[in-house]
Formats: structure tokens, C-alpha cells, sequence
């Protein structure tokens, strides 16, 4: 094991674990705005993980996934995925339920994207500056350290971004289908309990791994063709 791949997957589980309490953090304090104040109660409108935490979704399956293939040789591990502890919400409190419930649905997959955004502007920012991307050395200067970390902030952000778009219970993207299914459906699509974490695991992985290709492609185009200093 190399020192180097240790670094990186440290960096990688801390850039997780602040992903997942920005995302939500960004729920609590967007259903606070609009009027729910149970997060903001429970103390959830804050970046402190301790209050994000959950147990096998931010530590144990994480920590598998990142540091299983440096000692197992590869045995472990495989396509990152977490998830932090819910944020409540009451939609009653809300003054337009639907459309409030939304806004606070989208605003954890929106906060990861924000992240990634600001990573990519610091990357192209030491491009301008170096003239490169900056590359994984056993050694690495603090120009390099920040950018690695700048790289596994998209990698990671953009990952949760698609991840929690998913329709699948308890995933965001399970919040807004639910507004437009017919009522019928609701309690059984509400009711899918461990078989929606088995989903997540499964064929969560296998779909954002089939978004996020194209969309890193993208990222590492426009880094490559941006002018050097």
C-alpha cells in the first residue's frame, strides 16, 4: 500500500462525511426558511457531522468502500455510496406543501453540486496558476494536495448529487416522485423500507456510475483545454 493511496482515501472519507452534513445541513436550513423549524430544533442546521452521523450509512459502508481495497488487496470495496442521517421535516408547517417540501428535497442535491462547482473553479484557478493539472505524487506539495482534494470534491459531490436524485425511498428523489403518484400507490411506495436501502446499494451504484462517466468527462475536457499560464 502506498503511502500516497492512504492520503487520498482519507482525503476522500473527510470530503464525504463534510459532503453529507452540507447536504443536510442545506435541508434544515431551507425547511427553517420556509417555515418548519423541526431541524432547526433539533440542532441539524449546522455542519457539525456529529449531528448528521449515521452509523453504517456516513461511517461503516463508506469506510469499507474506501479503505476495504488498500487492505484486502482489493478484495473489498467498491462503488462509493453514504448517507447521512435523515433531516425531519413536518411539511404541515409549510404554507405551499408541495412545492415548499420540494424546494427542501432539492436543496441537499443542490448544496453537493454547489461543492463541486467550487472545486472545479479551484482546479481551474491552479491550472491558470501551474499551468497543469495537478498530479498524484508520493510526494505531494500543498499546490498538489489541494488540488487532489479539489478533484475527489467533484468526484464525490457529483456522486451524491446523482445519487440522491434517485427515486428510491428514502433517497430525495423518492420525495418528489411521491407528489405525483396517485394515492393508491403512496403507502406501499412509502412502506419499501430495506428493500429501498437494497436498491440503493445495488442499482443505485451501478446508474450513477453510468452518470457520472459522461459528466466527469465533461469536467476533465473543459480543465484540459483551459489556457495556461
Amino acid at each position: 500500500m502506498q503511502p500516497t493511496s492512504l492520503i487520498i482515501a482519507i482525503f476522500e472519507f473527510v470530503l464525504l462525511i463534510f459532503s453529507l452534513s452540507v447536504h443536510e445541513c442545506a435541508h434544515a436550513w431551507t425547511a427553517s426558511r420556509l417555515g418548519d423549524q423541526t431541524a432547526r430544533l433539533q440542532g441539524r442546521v449546522t455542519l457539525n457531522p456529529m449531528y448528521h452521523i449515521d452509523p453504517i450509512g456516513t461511517l461503516l459502508f463508506p469506510a469499507i468502500m474506501i479503505f476495504g481495497p488498500l487492505f484486502s488487496g482489493g478484495a473489498l470495496g467498491g462503488f462509493l455510496v453514504g448517507w447521512a442521517k435523515p433531516t425531519p421535516v413536518i411539511t404541515r408547517n409549510f404554507r405551499n406543501i408541495v412545492r415548499d417540501d420540494t424546494l427542501v428535497t432539492l436543496a441537499g442535491p443542490a448544496s453537493n453540486l454547489l461543492i463541486a462547482v467550487i472545486a472545479f473553479c479551484g482546479l481551474a484557478a491552479i491550472i491558470l496558476t501551474q499551468g497543469h493539472l495537478p498530479q498524484q505524487e508520493s510526494v505531494m506539495s500543498n499546490v498538489q494536495a489541494l488540488g487532489v482534494l479539489c478533484e475527489l470534491a467533484i468526484q464525490v459531490n457529483l456522486a451524491l448529487f446523482f445519487f440522491n436524485l434517485l427515486p428510491i425511498p428514502p433517497l430525495d428523489g423518492s420525495h418528489i416522485l411521491r407528489h405525483f403518484l396517485p394515492y393508491n400507490f403512496l403507502s406501499a411506495y412509502d412502506r419499501m423500507g430495506m428493500f429501498g436501502y437494497l436498491l440503493m446499494i445495488v442499482v443505485g451504484g451501478p446508474i450513477v456510475r453510468l452518470l457520472l462517466g459522461p459528466t466527469l468527462g465533461v469536467v476533465y475536457f473543459v480543465l484540459e483545454h483551459i489556457p495556461s499560464s
